[in-house]
């Protein structure tokens, strides 16, 4: 007896066939064509119980250089590697070559130059790293969703968008939003100030930041035809990529290319002037032994080599980097007053942004070593160790943790941040004092749960809750429930902020009103979460003098 499977299978197996993945329709078949069909496909090994192939939903999508094909999963099409520009050493940014074919983006492309244990070399390229990453429900569908523009950590010198825990899926898929994260130059090769030795490197010291901005003339040209709104750009980044944030809302070419902002962690001052950078500049042309007039001697030095005789001038002109400082260090952008009017929260931004709706904040612990490990510790022991810092003050200073924060252990007093949350309180009194537009403010203070963790509410444990991405970073955030309803409300008022400027969320957070530096209001953020008004203003006013 010969066991004839379904209509259903005998066209999936038909379809695995030469030309049948192309026919939609077939003419009937009588019975013995019928049984000769089967006995022939049964001898290439179809089986009745092989799953339907998935249908071919690859989009393709027409760009300013080129079509490009992305993936589609779970209802969500992603565009991965999609060039946005190209450039030379130490030059600005242009258009990058087009191309004729269908450009496959399904895999992320190479990220910029550095010197770090975490990526592979063959991973980074100088020349191809000018890439853009999009995650969207619909393309070619006339639709105009709200665009978030994420910026990737790591300072101006490191990092990269292929990071798990920044990929957008979930948070499109959510919200309905597009995604778009950005590759860019960093360190020595985005930041080199070559502007004293001609006209030609004018630019130089900023392309890294340059680069951002083309790839935001890149979404303002072509997101359309991914689902998204031009005219609704969010720009959002984490540490270093709140300080790009911070750094667009100071330059000219990137005005109007963004709507709103959200900074998180990310107010680490930039005391880099043109002075200083250029000086900078000129110390790595001595270190490598190259005049003025040799400058295109630049484009042959190795990445390595380049390093070296960044970070030895750095060394001569800075001296070593101080553990906790709350300014950057090493190459960055500088003031030039034609790219860059101003540092970012010094305290606050210059005026062409004055329109800019902003949301920022911190996590309760950030980049300190906190003492959460040492589950015996008495009061009387953290007082001993803080008088370190704060000598005969010490007994102000837990009066003043105790203020702000009633429950406090003595774990607690030895791992509050003392460095992003002051500058931001200053950063947000300037821009509510100045501005007409809203600004939001948060602190995130849940704490990891996660045994070889801090267990503190670290620096970075925001981007997987905000990006409702707990699953692809377990070994930050755990897995429980407790993680996944925090991700929810951060990622909600994320999305909702995106969309209209206002990250309320009633249904799931308190009210929350826009600062000022009367009220203090702040969304604390944990397994309940609340509104805190000026709760900390004293204690961070007296940390940051010490």
């Amino acid at each position: 007896m010969i066991l004839i499977p379904s209509v259903r299978r005998v066209d999936l197996c038909k379809k695995s066939m030469h030309s049948y993945k192309h026919r939609h329709h077939t003419a009937p078949l009588k019975m013995g064509k019928l049984l000769l069909v089967l006995l022939v496909l049964f001898s290439f090994g179809c089986r009745t119980e092989e799953k339907a192939p998935i249908k071919n939903e690859n989009p393709i999508v027409q760009t300013s250089s080129g079509e490009v094909s992305g993936s589609k999963e779970d209802g969500v099409y992603a565009f991965k590697g999609i060039p946005y520009a190209k450039a030379e050493r130490f030059m600005p940014p242009k258009d990058p070559e087009p191309w004729k074919e269908v450009r496959e983006c399904t895999d992320f492309g190479p990220v910029a130059k550095q010197i770090v244990p975490w990526i592979d070399d063959a991973d980074m390229d100088e020349a191809k790293l000018f890439s853009v990453n999009v995650w969207t429900n619909g393309v070619n569908d006339g639709k105009k969703r709200p665009v978030m523009f994420w910026l990737h950590g790591g300072g101006f010198r490191v990092g990269s968008s292929n990071d798990p825990m920044t990929y957008g899926k979930a948070l499109a898929k959510k919200g309905d939003v597009v995604i778009v994260s950005v590759n860019h130059r960093l360190n020595i090769l985005g930041f080199l100030d070559l502007s004293a030795h001609g006209d030609k490197y004018a630019q130089s010291a900023n392309v890294g930041m340059l680069d951002v901005v083309k790839a935001l003339e890149w979404v303002q040209s072509n997101i359309g035809n991914f689902g998204g709104d031009s005219s609704n750009v969010t720009i959002f980044g984490e540490s270093g990529g709140g300080g790009k944030v911070g750094t667009l809302m100071c330059m000219p070419a990137a005005k109007g290319l963004f709507h709103k902002a959200i900074i998180q962690s990310g107010t680490l001052l930039n005391v880099m002037t043109e002075e200083k950078s250029q000086a900078l500049g000129s110390k790595v042309l001595e270190n490598l032994n190259i005049g003025s007039e040799d400058l295109d001697k630049l484009n042959t030095i190795p990445y390595a080599d380049l390093v070296k005789a960044g970070n030895d001038a750095v060394m001569e002109i800075s001296g070593p980097r101080k553990p906790g400082s709350p300014t950057m260090f090493g190459f960055a952008p500088s003031v030039d007053g034609s790219v860059l009017l101003q540092q970012p929260f010094s305290p606050g931004f210059s005026d062409i942004s004055k329109d800019i709706p902003l949301m920022m904040g911190t996590t309760l612990n950030e980049l300190m070593q906190t003492a959460y490990s040492e589950k015996e510790l008495s009061l009387e022991e953290a007082e001993e160790r803080l008088q370190e810092t704060y000598g005969e003050q010490t007994k102000d200073y837990v009066s003043l943790y105790k203020e702000a924060y009633p429950d406090f252990t003595p774990q607690d007093l030895l791992s509050i941040d003392t460095v992003f949350r002051p500058n931001t309180i200053r950063t947000a009194d300037e821009r509510a004092e100045k501005r007409d537009v809203p600004i939001y403010l948060y602190l995130l203070a849940w704490k990891s749960p996660v045994e070889n963790s801090s267990k503190g509410s670290f620096h970075g444990l925001d981007i997987p809750l905000a990006f409702n991405n707990v699953d692809l970073r377990e070994d930050w955030t755990g897995n429980s429930d407790e993680a996944w309803e925090l991700a929810d409300k951060m990622s909600s008022a994320w999305l909702n902020f995106a969309k209209n400027g206002n990250p309320n969320v009633t249904w799931k957070l308190p009210k929350w009103d826009p600062y000022t530096k009367e009220n203090g209001i702040t969304m604390y953020f944990d397994d309940e979460c609340k509104i805190v008004t000026n709760h900390d203003r004293k204690l961070m006013e007296f940390v940051s003098n010490k």
